[in-house]
């Protein structure tokens, strides 16, 4: 598998524009995963962190699951990987979790969050609200947040592949 990133054309609309930024930065996740075992992936960036790209696919799955669904829908469904109990689950890995696992929850949850994303205008306020603040958001502050969030764990990517295979790249 290739990944091809596609940034968006310079001269789209906001709504174009912030759905392409937030594609490019999904791609760019799964391009830093690409073509590395399973065992490269649990692998953690720096003792005694148990940060790893396989963790980042996991977190994002679970992002993904909680801002375009618990938020945007208000749809009552429960964290994938983490729990209040322990809310850094996802990056805790064992020789059972796979990539494959990971990638197809983080893909189907990508999958609904365009669906339900498509649903509203950018200005249309979410239908659920924040679990801990209470607060509601529009579309586009949701789009933006979640560039930001990608953007950030994919300069953790950059670092973890470039340590695990020398990999770089933007």
């Amino acid at each position: 598998m290739t990944t091809e990133r596609r940034m968006p054309a310079p001269t789209a609309d906001e709504r174009t524009m912030l759905e392409g930024w937030l594609e490019f930065h999904r791609e760019t996740l799964a391009w830093k995963c690409e073509g590395l075992t399973d065992e490269q992936l649990r692998s953690p960036a720096v003792e005694p962190s148990d940060l790893s790209l396989l963790g980042l696919v996991r977190h994002m799955a679970d992002v993904e699951r909680s801002w375009f669904r618990r938020v945007l829908t208000d749809e009552a469904v429960t964290p994938l990987y983490w729990s209040d109990e322990d809310p850094d689950a996802e990056f805790r890995l064992t020789e059972a979790d796979t990539y494959q696992e990971a990638y197809a929850a983080w893909q189907a949850e990508i999958e609904t969050a365009r669906s339900n994303a498509a649903r509203f205008g950018l200005d249309d306020l979410s239908e659920g609200k924040h679990r801990r603040t209470g607060e509601r958001f529009n579309l586009r502050w949701l789009y933006t947040h979640m560039i930001e969030e990608y953007a950030r764990h994919n300069g953790h990517a950059d670092l973890i592949r470039e340590r695990i295979d020398g990999s770089t790249g933007d």
